[in-house]
């Protein structure tokens, strides 16, 4: 058992150390998109647009269908009329009544005949059942021939049909198709960048509020480390209580400003769990938390071409695509105005078959023809549907120019925001070399005892503000580097490394 609990522990020691994850940039960003349910939607349009352009690329080919069919009739098909029926079926009783009226035409003209009784006994065998029998079987045989016992119908067909000309219809429906596959992967590529944006945007939000975290507790020690030479300069008698109170005051400011910055940090990384698909408990660490100055490289934000940044811009090219689309959807609506031809084949059987009677078989032919449809008069309705499809399609060009408009003042607004920011961050740099400069010589005047201990907390208040302003101002670098990539469309995974 005591190896067994040792075993037990040093699993749960190994995970509790595993959990620890320091991730960099990179692997937050690939965590974030493998984790995305919109970038995972977004590459199952892919697909369908994919199979819809390969469904599309087959309306080129024959198609084959077969049909078959089953249908059980109350009443059968009659080539021969009820009195047609009853004529054939009466046929031995008319024959032989025409041979009795015969004979006794002969006998009156030859009356002579009645005395020879071989003609006689033939008389009588000709009027008996036996002959007049077998000639009402033939014609009750016959009117069976002619039934057609089609009660009971089996039909079916094999059948081709080749598109010869279809108005231009297929062809534009192929260039949909392809339009749209590749919209879709614009559309992923659009949301990519949007993911990595947010993900970075957070990122950076942890990063600096981690930073100020240290700020905060390096500037709640500094002021703890002067309540205390306060608490003893007042023992001492050469600093007053209202000194001491004042620099309490400082101080209970300072906790509360760290718990603060220790709240948002842990709201900001609870962000940046979910963008990652982690568990929003997990105790990670980021890289960038680890270095003391984050010292962001400087960002040439000149000679921007803005056709390259039009070509590199989803949405400029998802827009561009839009009105390709659009303007073959003004084709397929003018086909269907247009004659259309196409080669028919097929190979048709029933049962019962026509070829050999009304045969109990399966029987059937093939044939073979073309099809012409021509529209000839439709009051105007083709003329309007193409009409409404053209101001479409001038829509989407309206929309895409206006697209590249709003993106070169984009590009702008980024590139001064850039340049703003660097500024900034130089100011700050500076600034925070005479806060510096400015605590030491109130620090030493404070020790001298030259200098009032208010004087010392206004040293020890800008030198934070000016900390503070330097953190924001390199966060500040990191993030319009960022949005600059954004509106340039170049925030792609260059470089990215999983193993981060």
């Amino acid at each position: 058992m005591r190896k067994f609990f040792c075993f037990i522990w040093l699993v749960c020691l190994t995970f509790s150390v595993g959990a620890q994850e320091v991730l960099s940039l990179d692997s937050c960003r690939a965590l974030a998109i493998a984790n995305n349910k919109e970038l995972l939607i977004s590459q199952e349009k892919i697909n369908s647009a994919h199979y819809q352009r390969k469904a599309a690329f087959t309306n080129y080919l024959p198609d084959i269908s077969a049909t078959g069919g089953y249908m059980r009739t109350q009443k059968e098909i009659s080539i021969l009329s009820d009195a047609q029926k009853g004529a054939l079926g009466s046929m031995g009783t008319q024959v032989s009544g025409a041979m009795q009226n015969g004979i006794q035409g002969i006998l009156t003209q030859h009356p002579e005949l009645t005395q020879n009784p071989q003609f006689m006994a033939l008389i009588q065998a000709l009027g008996s059942a036996d002959v007049a029998s077998p000639l009402n079987g033939l014609g009750n045989s016959l009117v069976d021939a002619f039934r057609t016992d089609t009660r009971n119908m089996y039909a079916g067909a094999l059948t081709l049909t080749q598109p010869l000309y279809m108005g231009g219809k297929i062809r534009a429906y192929n260039k949909i198709t392809k339009y749209a596959e590749e919209l879709a992967r614009q559309q992923h590529d659009s949301g990519l960048q949007d993911v990595i944006l947010s993900t970075d945007q957070a990122y950076w939000q942890v990063v600096s509020l981690a930073s100020k975290k240290k700020l905060a507790e390096g500037y709640l020690k500094l002021l703890q480390k002067l309540e205390s030479d306060v608490d003893k300069m007042i023992a001492e008698g050469v600093a007053t209580k209202a000194d001491g109170l004042s620099v309490k005051v400082r101080v209970n400011e300072a906790e509360m400003t760290l718990t603060k910055v220790e709240d948002g940090l842990s709201l900001s990384r609870m962000l940046l769990c979910q963008l990652c698909g982690l568990d929003l408990s997990s105790p990670i660490t980021l890289k960038d938390e680890r270095e003391d100055d984050l010292s962001p490289d400087p960002v040439a934000a000149n000679g921007i071409d803005l056709n390259t940044v039009y070509a590199t811009r989803p949405e400029v090219r998802s827009l561009e695509l839009a009105t390709e689309i659009y303007k073959q959807k003004v084709n397929v609506t003018r086909s269907e105005y247009l004659p259309s031809l196409a080669l028919m084949g097929s190979y048709m059987m029933t049962n019962p078959s026509v070829f050999n009677g009304f045969e109990k078989k399966f029987k059937g032919m093939w044939n073979v023809g073309v099809v012409l449809q021509v529209p000839i008069w439709h009051w105007g309705e083709g003329m309007y549907k193409v009409k409404a499809a053209k101001a479409e399609a001038r829509i989407a060009q309206y929309q895409l120019d206006d697209a590249k408009e709003k993106i070169e003042l984009q590009v702008n607004q980024s590139v001064f925001k850039v340049n703003e920011a660097a500024k900034k961050l130089i100011m700050a740099e500076k600034n925070l070399e005479k806060a510096d400069e400015n605590l030491r010589y109130a620090t030493l005047g404070f020790e001298e005892g030259v200098i009032a201990a208010s004087n010392v907390l206004e040293a020890h208040t800008a030198w934070l503000s000016a900390q503070s302003e330097k953190i924001d101002a390199q966060i500040d670098v990191k993030l319009t580097d960022i949005y600059l990539k954004k509106a340039l469309g170049d925030l792609r995974l260059d470089n990215l490394r999983l193993d981060d």
